[in-house]
């Protein structure tokens, strides 16, 4: 009995005993993760990127949307162009709640010293504002500040305001025809985002203000918006049957409706797009980092192969070696994808408290188990799929094969399961990448270009050793080795070319599309565009307008054309919100747009389909677009759309399309109607003032300064201003793009570090027989310099060609620019590629040259 009893644990235990590959591969991980620490970093890297994109987004996201109310000032808001609301309109919206009216327009803010600049103006009435707190320094009720007071109304202006106007609170500036007091300065504007970005600081004033200062003129580029705060706490199905019922009970009013469940549209597009940037570039550090991960697995596999021996002479089959090892290498991504998680989950929480204060965005950081489960797939997808191949080989090669290999390599594909399972796991991962993108076909554009970047890298490294092998051999031994190290079997060449080009090819389109914005931004804009545009100029002053800058300016090129803002309510005979159109134009569809009339085409057009209408045309309203937004709007010539003008919609028949050439800036817009369709309307100038010959900010700013003192009420925008705060923002973006792309650079050095460091076992018997026949480490050192600067050299070019034509791509195919090369930028980045290969191939090889050959010799 008490033998029975003592065998009942031994077979309890043997109950729970884990499957053999399992046992084994427990038993060997044993051994810590020596050998996998690139396998690591370039899962943990890509995952850690991607990762932490998604939570940022998401994080923002959640931000707007929390924050929605007061971001938008109201549970909903209702805009229209040039006029204000009606009353029967208004009073329908006051049947819905609170209501509070702001009204927004640039214009221009001049101090006593004659100085001007363009300002954003935002006038309110006394409920604003409904949600959240607006704040000044010094603090006083808004009512008492905005108020009249010895014939002058108050202001609560941004600080930067104080800077370009080199005023100061309590001085006095003048805004169309009114004085105005500085008597605040604005700290905290609730509904800030709400409006968008700005070209000029804020100026906060009263409605009645507004009203008394002359800038309302019929067809001025005011925006009145309508915020409604609904009684209590009312749902998201609330809100979203108030937005229903006001377009249904206000339709052809021309509101543009929006919820606090999209309180800033145009940042969340913002938001999304570049999330989608950063995903795709964290995406393309991990695919590089995939590379690393098959040269760790065939280093892994490479120092296995006593063990794999062993395994195989008593009685494993090559299945069980696959799964040993696929279960290590499983557990070590699952790894390395935790590593990453944890990274990429602390970045929103990192950017929360570095950014705390400089940018005005809700940011709400969090754990988002969704962003962190894909990215989890993409890190998990990316393993399989460079795994099954390096892992697969093993499966069918003998044991005498196996320990023959160090000499001559197999060059078998492995079986045709495991190259499937390559397959289903590469097509996944690109499946995953396509539809969970923001933009599917930016995301397959991404897919196709990386299986194209990876078969070109390829072919390349196998054309370095086709032609080294033919080429004729050097007469110095230094020199005649590093090629024969190029080509020979199990050579480098190919891993070397695979592990940098991806990420150079990334570095240097990234470095010739920032030079050739900037480029188009500091050269060759400046000498195209005028040094002025001028809006809001009535219709009545243009000639007027025409005759003192000639006056003032004899030299000055000037032009003119009318000028109105419209939203499109319908596509051939449909709603636009339900028409079928390219995702790319919806933009079109999204708010209101400039529209203008006029009897001839209009300069830097060409019509290309249809005709353009007589001078004295007075049959039904025609309208000519631009063809790249007609085609994807889906419009052709005979197709009529409806244009909502001044709460006025408005059918008209496309008579033609245009090609326009923006590049010559001159004044365009993408719709253009015949005079008839506009009889009668009120309507705005628009003009540009350009000097052919150049003009130096003296005569500009002395020009501008005798135009805002004689036309008040009009607009100007300084081409020059303007061009700096983009280059600004381009810069920005550009920082941000680079810091990402470093993700990208970062990984290629952890894979080139790994696939340098997978060659170690063989260089190190390559350096011990040389050394035994009496080769000297100087020349080793120069033959493996030799060889590795001829790797980093061909890759460079590689690199440089293939990035310089990305980058033509997309600037002249995507942004319409003109493409141009930067030696030094692409030039540098190349050199970055070739003194990397060169220096950390030495690294490694000098810790090689240092072996002695007796203790490698006694075991060959």
């Amino acid at each position: 009995m008490s033998d029975v009893a003592a065998d009942r644990p031994a077979e309890r235990r043997s109950a729970f005993r884990l499957p053999i590959p399992f046992r084994l591969a427990a038993r060997d991980l044993r051994g810590g993760v020596q050998g996998f620490i690139v396998f690591l970093g370039c899962l943990a890297l890509g995952v850690a990127a991607i990762a932490g994109v998604g939570s940022l987004s998401r994080g923002l996201t959640e931000g707007l949307q929390r924050e929605g109310r007061a971001i938008l000032g109201g549970d909903a808001a209702f805009a229209l162009i040039h006029r204000e609301a009606t009353p029967a309109e208004r009073a329908l919206l006051e049947t819905k709640g609170r209501i509070a009216t702001v009204a927004t327009m640039r214009s221009m803010g001049r101090a006593a010293s004659g100085d001007s600049t363009l300002i954003e103006l935002k006038a309110v009435d006394g409920a604003w504002p409904m949600v959240g707190r607006a704040t000044t320094e010094p603090a006083a009720p808004l009512p008492d500040l905005l108020a009249e007071k010895d014939g002058a109304f108050g202001a609560a202006v941004d600080p930067a305001l104080l800077a370009r106007l080199d005023v100061k609170v309590g001085d006095r500036i003048e805004i169309g025809s009114s004085r105005f007091d500085i008597r605040a300065t604005l700290t905290q504007e609730p509904d800030k985002l709400s409006d968008g970005i700005g070209f000029g600081p804020r100026v906060l004033v009263s409605e009645p203000a507004l009203k008394a200062s002359g800038l309302l003129q019929p067809g001025s580029l005011v925006r009145w918006s309508y915020r409604v705060a609904m009684p209590g706490e009312p749902s998201d199905d609330a809100v979203r049957a108030l937005l229903a019922d006001v377009e249904r009970e206000a339709k052809g009013s021309g509101f543009e409706a929006r919820s606090r469940l999209n309180a800033a549209p145009q940042l969340q597009r913002n938001v999304d797009r570049f999330t989608q940037f950063l995903t795709i570039v964290g995406l393309a550090a991990l695919v590089v980092g995939g590379v690393g991960v098959a040269n760790a697995i065939s280093a892994f596999v490479d120092r296995k192969r006593n063990t794999i021996a062993i395994l195989k002479s008593v009685g494993a089959s090559g299945r069980t070696v696959f799964l040993v090892h696929l279960i290590e290498v499983a557990a070590l991504g699952a790894l390395g994808v935790a590593i990453g998680l944890i990274l990429g989950a602390a970045i929103p929480f990192a950017a929360a408290y570095a950014l705390k204060g400089l940018l005005p965005l809700p940011l709400a950081p969090s754990i988002f188990p969704r962003e962190l489960a894909l990215a989890a797939a993409y890190g998990g997808l990316t393993a399989l799929a460079f795994a099954f191949w390096p892992l697969g080989r093993a499966h069918d090669v003998p044991v005498a094969a196996l320990f023959r290999d160090a000499i001559a390599p197999d060059r078998r594909f492995p079986r045709l399961g495991y190259m499937i399972a390559t397959g289903l796991a590469a097509a996944a991962l690109a499946a995953l990448a396509v539809f969970a993108a923001y933009d599917r076909r930016i995301a397959t554009a991404f897919v196709v270009a990386t299986i194209g970047a990876f078969i070109a890298l390829r072919l390349i490294s196998w054309g370095i050793m086709a032609v080294a092998a033919r080429l004729p051999r050097p007469k110095r031994v230094e020199l005649k080795l590093a090629l024969a190290n190029v080509h020979r079997p199990g050579a480098l060449t190919p891993s070397v070319v695979m592990s940098l080009g991806l990420g150079l090819v990334l570095l240097v389109a990234l470095t010739l599309i920032d030079s050739s914005i900037r480029r188009q931004l500091s050269n060759e804009l400046p000498q195209k565009a005028p040094a002025f545009f001028f809006l809001d100029i009535p219709s009545t002053e243009r000639d007027r307008f025409g005759e003192v800058v000639k006056a003032k300016a004899p030299e000055a090129d000037f032009n003119s054309t009318p000028m109105l803002r419209g939203s499109i309510v319908s596509l051939k005979g449909e709603p636009s919100e339900d028409a079928a159109v390219d995702p790319e134009s919806r933009w079109a569809l999204r708010g209101d747009r400039g529209v203008t009339f006029s009897a001839t085409a209009p300069e830097g057009s060409t019509v290309i389909s249809g005709e353009w209408w007589p001078a004295d045309y007075a049959g039904p309203p025609l309208v000519s677009f631009d063809r790249r937004l007609a085609e994807g709007l889906r419009l052709k010539v005979g197709d009529e759309i409806g244009v909502n003008v001044l709460g006025r919609t408005i059918t008209a028949k496309v008579a033609n399309l245009r090609e326009i050439h923006w590049e010559t800036m001159g004044i365009n817009f993408f719709m253009v109607f015949s005079p008839n369709a506009f009889a009668g309307a009120p309507y705005m100038t628009l003009a540009t003032v350009g000097f052919p010959k150049g003009a130096g900010d003296a005569k500009e700013l002395g020009l501008l300064r005798e135009l805002t003192r004689d036309f008040p009420t009009m607009t100007a925008i300084r081409v020059k201003d303007a061009l700096t705060a983009i280059e600004a923002i381009v810069g920005n973006l550009a920082l941000a793009i680079r810091a990402a792309s470093g993700v990208t650079l970062v990984a290629s050095i952890l894979v080139l570090a790994g696939a340098l460091a997978a060659g170690h076992r063989r260089r190190v018997y390559e350096a011990v027989v040389l050394k035994t026949l009496g080769a000297t480490r100087g020349r080793l050192l120069a033959a493996f310099a030799a060889e590795y600067a001829l790797l980093g050299l061909v890759t460079a070019v590689f690199g440089l060609v293939v990035g310089s034509l990305a980058a033509w791509a997309v600037a002249t195919e995507i942004m319409r620019i003109d493409f141009w090369f930067d030696p030094v930028g692409a030039g540098g980045a190349a050199l970055v590629a070739l003194v990397l290969t060169i220096v950390l191939g030495l690294v490694g090889t000098w810790r090689i040259l240092g072996e002695t050959p007796a203790r490698h010799l006694r075991n060959l």
